[in-house]
């Protein structure tokens, strides 16, 4: 834990909580800034703003560890009360997700933009009043055929295969967010859109 100056950034990622979702395609978000607590020896277990958290160094600056324990549909609640409270503006709340538009292991960076069918990201759209914020999203693969119900889709697990490539790409996602931090949204874009 770092004592002394406020979080100058959140890093959000999202999920749903719970022993039934952890191994869910909406659970990656989850997953990545799991990964991020394993590199920088954090211990996201803190609930503070309806969510785990724990504060860090990540790419040079100080950082707020978040998973919303609030379910995906309300994860605004959580990442508005802490920007409001540190006085984070946007475009440095970072949020990793899934997203079903990619290929599973495929990552893409955003400065910003809309929801996309997110309900996650509706809501934090909501609650910061602003989809100026960076993302990184990590492909699951879309649902297998348009009758399929999306919410069971995105609820469902990773087939062994996809899995594979799931466990591939979460340390590339991580490895993202820190560039975003150090460098900005344009680094992290040129390094790692359009990487298979």
């Amino acid at each position: 834990m770092l004592f002394g100056s406020a979080p100058t950034w959140l890093v959000v990622g999202l999920g749903n909580p719970g022993k039934g979702y952890e191994k869910s395609r909406h659970n990656t978000g989850f997953l990545v800034l799991d990964e991020l607590a394993r590199r920088t020896g954090a211990k996201v277990t803190r609930l503070r703003f309806k969510a785990l958290t724990d504060t860090v160094t990540l790419g040079g600056q100080k950082v707020l560890l978040m998973k919303p324990q609030t379910f995906m549909n309300l994860s605004g609640e959580a990442v508005g009360q802490a920007a409001a409270y540190y006085k984070i503006p946007p475009q440095r709340v970072l949020v990793l997700f899934d997203d079903i538009s990619l290929p599973p292991g495929r990552l893409r960076v955003r400065p910003s933009g809309s929801a996309g069918g997110h309900n996650g990201l509706k809501s934090i759209i909501s609650h910061l009043g602003s989809q100026d914020f960076p993302r990184v999203k990590v492909g699951v693969g879309e649902k297998p055929h348009p009758d399929y119900d999306l919410a069971d889709w995105v609820l469902s697990g990773f087939s062994a295969s996809d899995q594979k490539l799931i466990d591939q790409v979460l340390p590339l996602a991580a490895d993202a967010a820190e560039l975003v931090i150090s460098q900005g949204c344009q680094a992290a874009m040129r390094q790692f859109n359009g990487m298979k």
